[in-house]
């Protein structure tokens, strides 16, 4: 029996993949577990993945009418109070400010003291705080629409944390809009499903399944919630962003209403949007391998790391001196409407220690010059996502990097879309569903089920076996056509199909 290929991650995706996830965020250097409970240290390759996830989502806010601004961290408790069912969805991980200062205590350490009139809870979402200003700034329907945008910290008292994928603070961005008329709210809650899907398919190479959430799964306080669902590589689901229209909910708790052209007083039809930092948790899931991280070209940090290789100093110089001629030709190249970025690790470690760290961060492209590549006036190449390695003239290489890197966008996304494909089926028997979704070995879970396609209809019934089974349904798919059929739970009649997977 031939032995088995050793890999830079330990476990592997097969043996432990929740544990394999969170080594390749070690490997990789994207983050750490920080010294305040819940949170995380973002590293600096990490921040450049998700730098760059800003500042294309950024464009494409823009690009839809839309300008960044910024409101407060602290929220006052009476604000939340007013719209009763959102604070109940989250008054469970609400972090509170009661005091504002601290003074030295009878054992030398500090204490809390001066009580707040009001005690303030640190954002876990800006609806209340946002809508009390919009209720000062919308009078009239001139006023509207309001499209506005912020990058922020949110904190939610998470209990149990994972790096990107939940903890107790994240990063993220959220929308608030106001709109006179409810097709408008409706039409913008839509729009940026679309630039959310546009973004996770067409730069993450991850792809998505736009739908919409069901009662029991919508965000609190919403009149509808849509979303894009992606299958992880251990086959669970992950929402990816979601999309609410909040009807006119909020407008009435917050007193954001205007004249109409009639003079008839109305209040605003207002809509909330967001992605977070879990975005990075996802390209990790979606392409990642053994040997750790593999990343979509478009959002990685650096896209050509240049290893120069020689044995005494006239090599060094002679080696050197071709690779910052490469690494300039190829800073010139361009790549996705910009430019490839290249540079050169000559620090003082050893060939295979360098090219092993290169390989777990992700780098798309690796390429080795030594004397025997400057004779040939060529590079020594290997890809990230195939491992393939091959010997190129240099010109050839600076000329096609682009191509090269566009290619491999497209491969990852097509090698995730294989995966969710061939993990997907329609399931019309409650006894099929349960073995789909139950593990061999309860114990210690092997990687099974994937997406099931089922009939269903609203019953509490159905939500206890989802319960039990520790399944979720992820939305009811925005594409599919109508079919009537059976609900597999409860054999009420059934609309059509929704999707169920387990998930993070």
């Amino acid at each position: 029996m031939a032995e088995k290929r050793k890999t830079a991650i330990t476990p592997t995706r097969e043996q432990d993949y929740p544990e394999w996830y969170q080594q390749v965020i070690r490997a990789a250097e994207l983050a750490e577990i920080s010294p305040v409970r819940g949170c995380m240290v973002i590293k600096p390759w990490g921040w450049g993945i998700w730098e760059n996830m800003q500042r294309v989502l950024d464009g494409m806010f823009k690009a839809t009418g839309h300008e960044n601004a910024y409101f407060p961290l602290f929220i006052p408790m009476s604000f939340l109070e007013k719209e009763a069912e959102h604070v109940e969805g989250f008054a469970k991980e609400c972090a509170v400010v009661t005091h504002h200062r601290l003074e030295p205590g009878p054992d030398g350490g500090l204490v809390p003291a001066g009580r707040l009139e009001e005690p303030l809870i640190v954002r876990p979402t800006s609806e209340t705080i946002i809508g009390a200003m919009y209720a000062q700034w919308v009078q009239s329907y001139r006023d509207l629409p309001i499209l506005i945008n912020q990058w922020a910290n949110v904190v939610r008292w998470e209990l149990r944390t994972r790096l990107f994928l939940r903890t107790a603070e994240f990063l993220w961005q959220e929308g608030h809009t106001a709109h006179a008329t409810e097709q408008e709210a409706r039409e913008e809650t839509a729009l940026m499903l679309d630039v959310y899907a546009d973004f996770a398919e067409n730069w993450m190479a991850m792809p998505v399944i736009k739908g919409e959430k069901t009662a029991g799964e919508r965000f609190p306080g919403a009149i509808s919630t849509l979303s894009i669902e992606a299958m992880m590589q251990d086959r669970k689901a992950l929402q990816a962003g979601t999309s609410h229209f909040l009807g006119q909910n909020f407008s009435k708790a917050q007193e954001i209403k205007f004249q109409d052209q009639h003079g008839q007083e109305v209040y605003a039809w207002t809509t909330s949007w967001g992605v977070s930092t879990r975005l990075v948790g996802a390209l990790v899931m979606t392409h990642s391998d053994d040997d750790g991280l593999i990343l979509p070209p478009k959002l990685a940090p650096k896209h050509v790391v240049v290893l120069p290789i020689y044995r005494n100093d006239q090599e060094r110089s002679d080696v050197l001196a071709y690779c910052n001629r490469l690494a300039a030709q190829l800073n010139d190249a361009k790549f996705s409407g910009g430019a490839v970025h290249a540079w050169i690790d000559d620090r003082d470690l050893r060939g295979g220690e360098k090219n092993w760290q290169h390989i777990k961060k992700g780098v798309p492209l690796r390429v080795e010059v030594g004397p025997r590549d400057i004779a040939k006036n060529g590079v020594f190449l290997a890809r990230r996502d195939t491992s393939e390695k091959r010997g190129l003239d240099r010109e050839e290489f600076v000329q096609t990097v682009g191509n090269l890197l566009d290619d491999m966008q497209d491969g990852l996304y097509r090698r995730a879309l294989a995966l969710r494909e061939s993990n997907t089926r329609p399931i019309d028997d409650l006894d099929d569903f349960r073995q789909y979704f139950t593990p061999k070995n309860e114990e210690r879970p092997e990687i099974h089920g994937g997406f099931a396609l089922c009939h269903w209809a609203e019953d509490p019934a159905v939500d206890q076996i989802l319960k039990d089974l520790k399944v979720t349904i992820r939305c009811i798919p925005s594409a599919a056509e109508a079919e009537p059929g059976t609900c597999i739970f409860t054999g009420k009649p059934s609309a059509g199909r929704a999707v169920f997977a387990k998930a993070y």
